[in-house]
């Protein structure tokens, strides 16, 4: 398949290049995300019934995981909230071009930071806590909070988006699995960019601002830095930025030789698993060693968790390469071929989530019409009763996506090793002893 210019159609163009339908959209966001907080704070303690468990944890996820990101890959980045109060102090305006003179501190994000292992460690926090932040709304509520003034307090030290780039938990995985996705932004012509004075598409200029997330679009060619806010398409005079359609998974033919990125695709992977275990498992223990923070109990969950994701995991996929006869350097192999386990860990979080959504969707219309759980009734569906929805074909479609995760990783494992100068049988053996454990732990 090749590439399809989408925005060769006039009308989407109008839509992407127009600032007010994002800023609409911005808006309900924001307004939604500010309400869950208060929600997660004020409102009824049983998440089953709070607006902030259930429309953050089960209607959102499930949107981001089972369409957003990979279809869209970073569309929910285009549209999230999270950055905008911040970024409007940032340039003393809505919509109109920021002054010449920056408004804060606007300095640069420091140089040994520039990766996204804060991004790894963040995530590890909130999946450590997540027994916890799944079930208890003000929890929920105050990590919502600390997010948003969080981005807002960075921008007003460092230029552009500090937090969406190097601390958002959620910007990592989205970041790492967008690869996949068959939406891109790309230039049409280098030669164009080469030539173009001042760069107004990084700079800014008066049609808009410099791009947000510090990437110069004329060296973009992967999904994951760039969180598609549409600034580079406002602001080139030439008419050479492009979003276009494209074969899935196209960014992982050329593998990363970055070892954040490679752990990223361990902590996503492997937290499925244990995700699996801990939420859907019929092992007690486990469940009570994961929600009851600060015990000993949870201290050895954690030990577990860590060592599963940072030891047992990587150190039984490096098996299959440590052959020292090989030219290039054990990192760079390490790095490349856990590309690999991107397709495989983005269809385990597809498998685990409609487990985890299917069961806990009919929430969604109880907590829409009591979201504080007052004993409002506003739309006659508050006291809907709970059922899981689907149960007849969840166990197909969970099989289904883990054995297409199987065939896509083998695929992009073959590319790897390629790449590497190593086989793939070993990696495709690990995936799909991994693929096994999976479909044990969720059928």
């Amino acid at each position: 398949m090749n590439r399809i210019e989408l925005t060769r159609n006039r009308f989407l163009k109008n839509i992407l290049v127009n600032r007010y339908p994002q800023l609409a959209v911005f808006m309900v966001m924001l307004v939604g995300y500010i309400f869950a907080i208060l929600a997660g704070l004020i409102g009824t303690p049983v998440g089953s019934h709070n607006f902030s468990i259930v429309f953050v944890w089960i209607a959102w996820w499930a949107v981001l995981i089972l369409v957003a990101v990979p279809f869209f890959g970073r569309g929910w980045c285009a549209i999230c909230p999270i950055p905008l109060p911040g970024e409007w102090l940032q340039r003393g305006a809505v919509l109109a071009p920021p002054d010449k003179k920056p408004m804060w501190l606007n300095l640069r994000w420091p140089k040994a930071l520039r990766n996204i292992w804060l991004q790894n460690i963040s995530f590890l926090l909130l999946a450590l806590f997540s027994s916890v932040l799944l079930t208890t709304p003000n929890i929920t509520g105050i990590v919502l909070a600390v997010m948003l003034f969080g981005a807002i307090g960075l921008s007003t030290i460092f230029e552009r988006r500090a937090f969406c780039r190097f601390l958002c938990p959620v910007g990592g995985f989205i970041g790492i699995y967008s690869q996949i996705a068959p939406i891109e932004l790309r230039i049409k012509e280098k030669q164009v960019c080469a030539s173009c004075i001042g760069k107004p598409c990084y700079n800014g200029s008066a049609a808009g601002y410099g791009c947000p997330w510090d990437v110069f679009p004329g060296g973009l060619t992967k999904n994951t830095y760039c969180g598609l806010c549409m600034e580079c398409i406002r602001t080139c005079p030439h008419d050479n930025i492009a979003v276009s359609l494209r074969p899935f998974s196209a960014d992982l033919a050329k593998p990363s030789t970055r070892m954040d990125e490679a752990f990223k695709a361990f902590i996503m992977f492997g937290s499925a698993m244990i995700y699996a275990g801990v939420l859907l498992g019929p092992w007690g223990f486990l469940k009570d060693a994961a929600y009851n923070v600060g015990t000993g109990a949870w201290f050895v969950y954690v030990l577990a968790f860590l060592v599963l994701i940072f030891g047992v995991l990587p150190g039984t996929f490096s098996l299959g390469f440590l052959s020292t006869k090989n030219p290039i350097p054990f990192k760079q192999r390490f790095a490349s071929l856990s590309t690999s386990l991107i397709p495989l860990g983005l269809m385990f979080w597809v498998a685990f989530s409609l487990s985890f959504v299917m069961t806990n969707a009919s929430y969604i219309m109880a907590a829409l019409s009591d979201p504080l759980g007052l004993g409002w009734n506003l739309f006659g569906t508050a006291d809907a009763v709970w059922q899981p929805m689907l149960t007849t074909i969840l166990a197909p479609a969970q099989t289904l996506s883990l054995v297409g995760g199987l065939i896509w990783s083998a695929r992009t494992a073959q590319k790897a090793a390629n790449e590497v100068q190593v086989s793939s049988l070993p990696l495709i053996a690990y995936s799909f002893i991994a693929t096994v454990i999976m479909l044990w732990l969720l059928l």
